[in-house]
């Protein structure tokens, strides 16, 4: 099959001189980018959600770590189903859910709904279950001394089979005269101070 293309002098000629190029040739100069697959192409995704997940991934450190946990024990409200009424999430998915976006730095209950809907590791942490924002949050209101307690455990336990990363930190002691904020001036006293606000939060 062969294509005609014009070619002219100015923008608004077209007819100066005909030149034809084989097909094969022109379709080969658009497909010099890679490119992605048909939406409407049939694909065999792994029918199961633990084909998705590897060996060492650390949403299955914070699976086992949860359920080995006495929830009613450290302090978890509605650890044991009421008799009557609807049935509600199990106190262990939403740690479960809290804990992934405590180490992915996802605090926002509405962006922890949307990683709930979207996200293939949360999808395999949860069971699939996507609570709304309104009872992430209502569970880190009502929750709260017990997530901590909780998470000051799970760090605990991640420095004993190390796996966080090392990390160097460098502190110099000599104090110059510079304009600065005061809330970026830390002493001794008032990182003490800090950690015990964000031990209250």
């Amino acid at each position: 099959m062969l294509t005609r293309v014009s070619f002219g002098s100015r923008l608004c000629q077209n007819v100066m001189h005909d030149m034809i190029l084989p097909q094969f040739w022109r379709e080969g100069l658009m497909k010099r980018f890679i490119e992605g697959l048909d939406r409407g192409q049939s694909t065999l995704f792994p029918e199961y959600l633990e084909d998705w997940i590897g060996e060492d991934n650390e949403v299955r450190v914070i699976d086992v770590f949860v359920d080995e946990l006495d929830l009613g024990g450290v302090g978890f409200e509605r650890a044991c189903p009421q008799a009557t009424g609807r049935p509600g999430y199990h106190p262990a998915v939403l740690l479960k859910l809290y804990i992934y976006g405590y180490l992915n730095r996802v605090q926002s209950s509405r962006r922890l709904e949307r990683e709930a809907g979207r996200n293939v590791e949360v999808m395999w942490l949860t069971g699939r279950l996507a609570p709304d924002h309104k009872t992430i949050a209502n569970f880190r209101k009502d929750n709260g001394p017990a997530i901590r307690k909780v998470c000051a455990q799970f760090v605990a336990l991640c420095r004993q089979l190390n796996l966080f990363a090392d990390a160097s930190v460098a502190i110099d002691g000599s104090k110059f005269k510079a304009v600065n904020n005061r809330d970026r001036n830390f002493t001794r006293a008032k990182m003490k101070r800090r950690m015990e606000q964000i031990e209250e939060r």
